[in-house]
């Protein structure tokens, strides 16, 4: 399967919005503004987990992890910074790097499930995908 068999699986499209695409990967925000949450996405259709990648796309896909790590440790100085591919709920291959703080609502547990997504305002939502635009030196191309 290429590229072009992929597309975005509708919940991610409903729960996100789009930062931009790495070589490999979307990136996204997650719509829950009480944390800065991203996800990586690798534009491959049929996947489900990392180890159905091809061995050149775990690499490239652990290249773009790093670089979201490094660039969101840079902006937002984490307490601790999660990064787990879950697929429980929607089984296209996705990993969740979000940004977690001693003092946040959900701290030490997971985000999952502890309180309803808090929404982003238009403006603020805005000047977060800029900034993580900006970070990982990615400029706006609209996805077809």
């Amino acid at each position: 399967m290429t590229e072009s068999d992929w597309s975005l699986h509708p919940q991610l499209r409903a729960d996100t919005a789009l930062i931009g695409d790495l070589p490999l990967s979307r990136v996204l925000l997650s719509s829950d503004a009480r944390y800065p949450w991203t996800l990586l996405v690798p534009r491959r259709a049929g996947i489900r987990e990392i180890h159905e990648l091809a061995y050149a796309d775990q690499l490239l896909l652990l290249q773009e992890s790093v670089r979201l790590s490094r660039a969101l440790t840079a902006l937002f100085s984490p307490t601790k910074l999660n990064v787990a591919a879950l697929g429980n709920v929607v089984p296209q291959l996705h990993v969740h790097h979000i940004v977690r703080y001693d003092h946040d609502p959900a701290w030490p547990a997971p985000v999952w499930g502890r309180l309803p997504a808090l929404a982003y305002t238009p403006a603020a939502q805005t000047e977060r995908i800029a900034q993580l635009r900006d970070a990982l030196g990615i400029a706006l191309v609209v996805p077809d």
